[in-house]
This record gives C-alpha cells, sequence and structure tokens, in this order.
C-alpha cells in the first residue's frame, strides 16, 4: 500500500442552499453522478471551451469539496466568486497541508478518485499529510491510468476536455445541460471534430524531458506530457500518429497505444 502525500494540491469548499444549483450550471462534471464517497474529475472551461481550471469534485455534509493544483486555487476562488453573484452559497479556501493519496486501505473519510477507476485501479484522497511525498511514484501511477494533470501535461487554456479523454473518463456532461464552454464542447463532440487525444507512449529506452515533441514522420504530432523512465503521457495528433511509420521523441523512438478504456484508436480521429 502506498501513501503519498501532495503538497502542491489545495482544497476549496463551497455550501449553502444554491451550492449544487451553482455549480450544476456552471462546471462539466454532472454532479447527480458524484455518490457521497467519490471525488469526481471536472472542469472550468473558457467561453470558448477550453480548460481554465482542472478539479476533482466530491460531496461534503454541507456542500462539495473542490481538490485542485494550489497554483491555481487563488484563481479559482475567485472566479467563482465572479459568477456567484446573489447564489446562497458560501466559497471559501481550507486550511490543509495537501492532499494524500492511498493505493490500498485508507481512512475512512478519504474519497475514491474516479479518474483512476475506467482503468481499473482504485486510487483514494484525503486532505492533509498522512504519508510522504514521493512525486515519481505518484506520476507514474497517473501515467498508467492516463490520469493528465494541468501543469504537468498541459497548460492553462491550451486544451479542449477531448484532448484530455474528459468526454470519456466522466469529467464532461453531454446530458445535464449549460455549463461554461458547453456549446462548443457540444459541438465537438456531436460533429467528432476531436483531433487530439491523451495516449500512452512507449519508448525504445528511457524518454526525454516533459515538453520535448514528439515527431509522426518528422512532423509534429505533440509533446511529452509527464515521463516515467521509458513511459509518458501525450496529447497527440491522432491523425498524425496513425498514420507515421516513424514515432519519435527527441532522439528516443516511440510506440503510441491509446488508452484501452477510452475507446480511441488510432484509426479513429474523432469521438465516437
Amino acid at each position: 500500500m502506498a501513501k503519498i502525500h501532495l503538497p502542491e494540491r489545495a482544497v476549496i469548499t463551497l455550501a449553502g442552499d444554491d451550492a449544487e444549483h451553482f455549480l450544476q450550471n456552471l462546471i462539466t462534471t454532472d454532479l447527480d453522478r458524484v455518490g457521497p464517497t467519490e471525488a469526481w474529475p471536472g472542469a472550468l472551461l473558457t467561453p470558448q471551451g477550453k480548460v481554465m481550471f482542472d478539479f476533482l469534485i466530491s460531496r461534503t455534509d454541507t456542500g462539495f469539496a473542490i481538490e485542485t493544483h494550489a497554483e491555481d486555487a487563488a484563481s479559482l476562488l475567485q472566479r467563482l466568486m465572479l459568477y456567484k453573484l446573489r447564489a446562497k452559497v458560501t466559497i471559501a479556501a481550507e486550511e490543509t497541508d495537501g492532499v494524500t493519496v492511498f493505493t490500498g486501505d485508507a481512512p475512512g473519510a478519504a474519497v475514491t478518485d474516479m479518474r483512476f477507476s475506467p482503468a481499473g485501479m482504485t486510487v483514494k484522497r484525503l486532505p492533509g499529510r498522512h504519508g510522504n511525498p514521493d512525486p515519481e511514484a505518484y506520476k507514474a501511477l497517473r501515467i498508467e491510468a492516463g490520469v493528465p494533470e494541468m501543469h504537468a501535461d498541459y497548460a492553462p487554456q491550451d486544451a479542449f476536455p477531448h484532448d484530455l479523454l474528459f468526454d470519456r473518463n466522466g469529467a464532461v456532461s453531454f446530458r445535464k445541460g449549460c455549463f461554461v464552454g458547453q456549446e462548443v464542447v457540444s459541438r465537438m463532440q456531436h460533429r467528432g471534430t476531436a483531433r487530439r487525444r491523451l495516449v500512452m507512449v512507449r519508448g525504445a529506452e528511457a524518454l526525454p524531458a516533459a515538453g520535448t515533441t514528439v515527431l509522426a514522420d518528422g512532423k509534429p504530432a505533440g509533446e511529452l506530457g509527464s515521463v516515467a523512465g521509458d513511459a509518458a503521457m501525450a496529447i497527440l495528433r491522432i491523425d498524425r500518429a496513425a498514420s507515421a511509420e516513424n514515432l519519435t521523441a527527441g532522439d528516443v523512438a516511440v510506440t503510441v497505444t491509446p488508452y484501452g478504456w477510452s475507446g480511441i484508436t488510432l484509426e479513429a480521429s474523432e469521438a465516437e
């Protein structure tokens, strides 16, 4: 069992009579699906449909908890306050020493990180320090499961939800109705215009650093995200990866494999 402390994570809470209605009309996640012991992926998008903030959202006794990167917490809280208007909701940053991830037995208050469930993995999370930092172990865990995170795998306002497989892992609902950026994202879904997708990359040897361009027959197809030895995640142009005879990252020959749970194939460049 691993207990991995993530000091770079922060928590924002929302409470009040209007908390659920307020969030349901704002973020990509369908809150009706969020169970009492689950943390679901979600995002707050720009009006143009790109991911401004990514996070996990779970229920509390009085409302909801949003876990995000500490670097983004103040800006996310400010953005939520801008949308608040007259809604009966209290929004606050929690005082917590990061978050701890558990890959085995966990305290009863821990919630299940639903991003790992499609890969058949059970990972739980709890605010506070209950283990030791091990960023390499956590990175390897995310690569194995196909769990991208902002800053490590993509920049703010640089990716659409489809690029990150958010249309496949429950982070985006196409049935619940409006949310910020919904029109653009729904259009991509129904027209099948997604061209970039998150995939696993394997190197013939240790891969170069994150940010290295992946070349498909000499043409840029995307960049490496999180890297652990000879494995990495990358958001790539699926059409270029599918047709290429040679794929490289730096001087390393690589192979590209879509995550099995995603239903994406290298022959498909659009949502299915």
